[in-house]
């Protein structure tokens, strides 16, 4: 049997140097509670040390006006990625708990993600113009300073690269804190970033904690300028009240509670693959998780019939079996934590689909409500849960799809196609789909409405959350 002396141990990559730390956490896998490995687990320490290194290289280096040397830095980056992509494919499934093919599909729509940040890197924002005679007005996009990157373990890779690609597009140095969840993904991750040649010490800092000491350190920080934050909501709050004394930008993609609207046109033989999918995903563990599903009436007993029967035969296995449908959540306390939210729901709606529970293996839930102040509909679960919803009009899809605090993304199902316009202008959501789900892409912006997120990721305005606009007046000498 293996022991944590002849398994893997990952450490934290500061300023050029990996670094350990005097305390060790386990990696194990959630499936099976087997040990994978062993990582340095930092704290404050690390924090300051990575941002003092971060600190140093933006004010010491070229890094922030060497644009060439950014784009040549993510091409590199999607290069070693690419090459060691299988080995994070499978420890991903394995330390992580998704099953292969959601663990390909994170890391294989990572490396487009690169390269198209290190094409934006070579792209002009700015503008210049003569305001009046002899005098001339321009904007420049200027690189903020040291950017803080604080990963959720759901996605680690696709959602690191999220934020720390825009911010070496603009010229930051990072601080990147990952989970302790992924620690050995993590250690991977950093060893990437150790063999990219254009990345100068102090450019692009990695620790990895399971406390909570090193990232309020980076939220409080005066040597941080920008915080991206992917997370809860409740979270979101503490670090914007944290940020506040040092008024740091803030760019954050926080909690989600997608409702899926099916009206009584939509195609059924379509509609049920993709909401089974959307709420099974990463077992739930996703900000855009189907956990809303909200049906038209005259479709409603055929679309619960098929749903319930999709549900209740979802596989649930170790995420690097292939015959697994659905794997593990990230442990077994959060599987518990779920089917005990479950439970309290029976006591206010009816359980059509109660997901049975082996250590971290939960399969999916689906609980019947009509008051949308439930519980229920009210909070993020984060596991495989969805509430089924039941309206009469487009009107009242609205009313329902609207009456949470949150705002991150809807999906509409129909062949009306009016109806998509007419309802998504009135969902307050960031993101709308129509006939699909989950479908985001690198060159158009996602982000939250309401209680779900602070600024917008992807796309041209991704890259801006990391940069400063200088305005320069310049007045010419007359001839």
């Amino acid at each position: 049997m293996p022991t944590s002396e002849t398994l893997p141990h990952a450490r934290h990559y500061i300023d050029g140097q990996w670094q350990d730390s005097g305390s060790r956490g386990e990696s194990r896998s959630p499936a099976t509670n087997g040990l994978l490995g062993t990582f340095a687990d930092g704290g404050a320490r690390e924090a300051r040390a990575a941002v003092a290194a971060a600190r140093r290289a933006f004010d010491s280096t070229a890094w922030s006006r060497d644009r060439h040397r950014r784009a040549a830095a993510l091409h590199e980056l999607a290069d070693r990625l690419e090459q060691r992509k299988y080995e994070l494919i499978t420890l991903l499934a394995r330390e992580n708990g998704k099953v292969l093919a959601e663990a390909a599909l994170e890391v294989e729509g990572t490396i487009p993600k690169l390269r198209y940040h290190a094409a934006l890197t070579l792209t002009d924002h700015g503008r210049a113009g003569e305001v009046r005679p002899g005098m001339y007005s321009m904007t420049l996009r200027e690189a903020a300073g040291v950017a803080a990157v604080i990963v959720p373990w759901n996605s680690p890779v696709i959602l690191s690269a999220r934020s720390f690609a825009p911010a070496l597009a603009a010229g930051c140095t990072v601080v990147m804190k990952m989970p302790a969840q992924t620690g050995l993904v993590n250690g991977v991750l950093s060893e990437i970033i150790a063999d990219t040649p254009s990345l100068d010490p102090g450019v692009f800092n990695v620790f990895t904690e399971s406390g909570n000491t090193g990232a309020p350190e980076l939220v409080s920080s005066p040597d941080v300028d920008v915080i991206s934050y992917t997370g809860s909501t409740a979270v979101g709050r503490v670090i914007m009240e944290q940020a506040a004394p040092t008024l740091k930008t803030l760019s954050m993609e926080l909690g989600g509670k997608t409702p899926m609207l099916v009206f009584d046109d939509a195609d059924l033989d379509v509609v049920v693959p993709v909401l089974t999918k959307a709420v099974t995903m990463f077992a739930g563990q996703f900000c855009m998780t189907g956990s809303r599903i909200l049906v038209q009436r005259g479709v409603a007993d055929e679309l619960r019939r098929r749903l319930v029967a999709a549900l209740e035969t979802v596989r649930v296995g170790p995420g690097d079996d292939p015959a697994s449908e659905m794997g593990a959540m990230i442990d077994e306390g959060n599987a518990q934590r779920v089917e005990q939210t479950v439970a309290a729901a029976a006591d206010y709606a009816t359980v059509l689909v109660r997901g049975k529970r082996d250590r971290a293996l939960l399969g999916p839930s689906l609980i019947e409500v009509t008051d949308v102040s439930s519980p229920i509909v009210q909070r993020e679960v984060f596991g495989p849960v969805a509430t089924f919803e039941v309206f009469d009009s487009e009107a009242d899809a609205v009313a329902r799809a609207n009456a949470t605090e949150f705002g991150l993304a809807a999906s509409i199902w129909t062949r009306d196609v009016d109806r998509p316009l007419r309802v998504g202008r009135e969902l307050q959501a960031g993101t709308v789909w129509t006939n699909t789900w989950a479908m985001v892409h690198d060159q158009f912006e996602e982000g939250g409405f309401k209680q779900s997120g602070v600024g917008r990721l992807n796309g041209i305005r991704g890259i801006e959350e990391f940069q400063e606009t200088k305005h320069l007046v310049h007045v010419a000498p007359q001839l």
